[in-house]
């Protein structure tokens, strides 16, 4: 399932930097992408809508959110856990 959901991270994290997925590897950093606030907030949604999800962020005070934007393992990482949370 990991592989699943790195995959699909990348494809959303991708298109919201308008890139192709080859170009986002999963150490890469947010801004190495690309992606800007904006981009990082309709990925957030696109995640959501994606895993069925629910992500706690608060984008007025990014620093301080629960869900680790910094990298794109980061992001799998995250979107694992709030699976695994919903699971149980």
């Amino acid at each position: 399932m990991t592989a699943e959901i790195e995959a699909a991270v990348i494809g959303i994290l991708a298109r919201q930097a308008l890139l192709p997925e080859a170009a986002v590897p999963p150490d890469a950093r947010m801004e190495e992408i690309g992606l800007d606030s904006l981009g990082m907030a309709e990925a957030l949604f696109a995640l959501e809508e994606r895993f069925d999800i629910s992500i706690p962020f608060n984008a007025n005070a990014p620093d301080a959110a629960q869900f680790d934007m910094t990298s794109v393992q980061s992001v799998v990482q995250a979107v694992e856990r709030l699976i695994a949370q919903k699971a149980a």
